[in-house]
């Protein structure tokens, strides 16, 4: 793992001032997959309540851009409370706020810029869907303390990134229904297993440094507890759509997920941090193989 760095030179964002550059990485900005990951939940969620095409569209595209301002929020959050420890970690040290080349003040008056921007998506929902956004906070503050505290901190993040799937709900249906308790479990597995392949990256250098994850709980068991993350997922997906009076063959269309997904499994190396990365990605294609599917659902 010597040498693995999730630090990428160049991309677009050499193209900006240069004073702006670090503020672009710190948010992960160059790297758009959580933005994705984020968005996936409440997607499924719009188009498991469709309530008409251009309220779908125009619910897309608030939660498109919200996904990536809060994820880049997030990013500062996390990166704030773990900078000693990045500095410590091959892939995380040369992040802007590890290797000093950005002051916490910077991060915390860039963070209060992000969190103005979501406010003001935000307010374009309806109440229900408002004080899920404010709650979300909660649990977007607390995820960087759980890997200090808990083997499961990426149960947290389940949680946390999953968030979007009750906003979704509430914001397309205009209040929540028992669908989306089955919605929200689906996207926490998911998250559960994809961030436990991710957290391989990092398993040596957390072992050194304390740091507990799911990765260095199941180890070489990964396998076996991804087949059990990943089941639930598509076993929780095809109740919600069911309960949502999807037709059955938005529910057979599961079947490219989930292929997706044991191909993930199949694939996994612990040991290749880059490997580990590619199939974290991935996750980008399976999210949007069960969009399409609830979509199916929706039309046929």
């Amino acid at each position: 793992m010597d040498g693995f760095t999730d630090i990428r030179e160049g991309g677009w964002v050499r193209h900006l001032p240069r004073r702006w550059i670090p503020y672009a990485i710190l948010a992960r900005f160059d790297r758009p997959i959580g933005a994705w990951l984020l968005f996936l939940p409440g997607l499924w969620a719009i188009l498991l309540t469709s309530r008409g095409f251009f309220m779908g569209v125009w619910l897309t595209a608030l939660f498109a851009v919200g996904s990536l301002v809060m994820r880049g929020a997030g990013c500062v959050v996390n990166d704030l409370w773990d900078r000693k420890m990045d500095r410590l970690v091959t892939r995380t040290a040369k992040r802007p706020l590890a290797s000093g080349i950005l002051k916490p003040v910077d991060a915390l008056a860039f963070l209060a810029a992000l969190l103005t921007l979501g406010l003001l998506i935000l307010v374009q929902l309806d109440t229900t869907a408002r004080w899920l956004g404010v709650l979300s906070l909660l649990p977007v503050t607390l995820y960087p303390l759980a890997k200090r505290v808990t083997w499961w901190p990426q149960v947290v993040l389940g949680f946390t990134f999953g968030w979007g799937a009750l906003m979704g709900y509430a914001a397309g249906y205009g209040g929540l229904a028992w669908p989306v308790v089955p919605l929200y479990a689906a996207a926490i597995f998911w998250i559960l297993g994809y961030d436990t392949i991710y957290a391989h990256q990092d398993r040596e250098d957390d072992a050194l440094i304390g740091v507990k994850s799911t990765a260095r709980l199941f180890g070489a068991k990964t396998r076996p507890f991804l087949l059990v993350c990943y089941g639930a997922t598509i076993l929780l997906l095809a109740v919600a759509m069911a309960g949502a009076h999807l037709s059955i063959f938005g529910i057979l269309a599961l079947v490219l997920p989930t292929g997706l997904l044991v191909r993930q499994i199949y694939a996994l190396d612990i040991n290749n941090p880059e490997l580990c990365l590619r199939l974290f990605k991935s996750n980008r294609e399976v999210g949007l193989a069960v969009a399409a599917a609830i979509l199916l659902g929706q039309v046929t």
